[in-house]
C-alpha cells in the first residue's frame, strides 16, 4: 500500500473516478501537483489502482470528469490559451468556491500534460453518470471552445467525439450546440424541432425539453452544479418565447 497526497480540491467525495482510466489520469495529477490529505492507493509494478469505488455520481466524480474532459478539448488544436483556463477557473469557482478552484486548476495543468484515452474515459463516465448529467457536461464543453471567441473546428470535433463516447444523441448535441452558437434556426434546433414545425408540436418539444434540461435532473450533485444546469434550462425556455413570438401564439 501506498499513499497519495492531495488537498480537498473537489468540493465532494470521489467514488468511481478513483478508479479505470480517470483513476490512472488522476493519480499522477495528483502526485504531481498535491501534497495534503491522503487517500490510500494499491500500488503494483509502477502502476497504481485505486481501491475506491462506488456506484452513484459524486460531486467529486462529476469535477473530475469535467477537468479531464476539459484538458481534451483544451489540447484538440495544439495550444492552451490563457482564456480557456479562465473560463474553467471561473466556473470551479462559481460552483465549488474559490479555494476549490486554485486547487483545480493545478490538477488540470498536471492532467493537460499527459495523453488522455479519451474513448476509454468516456466510456468509465457512461457506465457511472446518469444521462442528464452526461448532457451537462457537453454544455460545459462548448463553453471552453467559445471561452477566447474564437472557435477552433479542432476543438468542436473533439466534443463531438466525446458526445459520441458518451451515448449523446446527435439531436441533443446540435441542441446544446445551437445555445452557444447561434443562427437563424437555433432556436428550433435548441427546440430539437425544424421551422416547418407546427404550434402544437413546438410547445410539446418545449415541455420534452423543459423536463429533460430541468435543473432538478443534476439535483444529487448539489446546489452548486444545479445552479450551472439552470443556465441551460434558461436557454430552453429563451429559445421557447423566441418562438412565439416570431410565429405570434401564446
Amino acid at each position: 500500500m501506498a499513499k497519495v497526497k492531495f488537498g480537498k480540491w473537489l468540493g465532494g467525495g470521489l467514488g468511481w473516478a478513483l478508479g479505470g482510466p480517470l483513476g490512472g489520469i488522476l493519480g499522477f495529477a495528483l502526485g504531481s501537483a498535491f501534497d495534503a490529505a491522503s487517500v490510500t492507493v494499491q500500488t503494483n509494478n509502477g502502476k497504481t489502482t485505486y481501491s475506491s469505488r462506488g456506484s452513484g455520481t459524486h460531486v467529486g466524480d462529476f469535477a473530475a470528469s469535467l477537468l479531464v474532459l476539459s484538458a481534451a478539448v483544451m489540447k484538440s488544436d495544439g495550444k492552451t490559451l490563457k482564456s480557456e483556463l479562465e473560463y474553467v477557473k471561473r466556473f470551479f469557482s462559481q460552483q465549488f468556491g474559490e479555494q476549490n478552484a486554485q486547487q483545480q486548476i493545478l490538477l488540470l495543468q498536471q492532467i493537460l500534460k499527459q495523453d488522455i484515452p479519451l474513448h476509454d474515459v468516456c466510456i468509465q463516465i457512461k457506465q457511472y453518470m446518469p444521462h442528464s448529467e452526461r448532457l451537462q457536461i457537453i454544455h460545459y464543453l462548448f463553453g471552453i471552445s467559445k471561452a477566447d471567441g474564437h472557435v477552433h473546428e479542432l476543438e468542436l470535433q473533439t466534443i463531438h467525439t466525446i458526445a459520441n463516447y458518451l451515448g449523446v444523441s446527435a439531436a441533443d448535441f446540435n441542441s446544446l450546440k445551437a445555445m452557444y452558437f447561434r443562427d437563424t434556426n437555433s432556436d428550433y434546433l435548441i427546440l430539437e424541432i425544424t421551422p416547418s414545425a407546427t404550434e402544437e408540436e413546438i410547445k410539446k418539444a418545449y415541455r420534452k425539453m423543459a423536463v429533460k434540461f430541468h435543473p432538478d435532473k443534476v439535483a444529487a450533485l448539489g446546489e452548486e452544479v444545479q445552479k450551472a444546469a439552470n443556465e441551460k434550462f434558461q436557454k430552453v425556455q429563451s429559445a421557447y418565447e423566441n418562438i412565439k413570438k416570431q410565429r405570434g401564439f401564446s
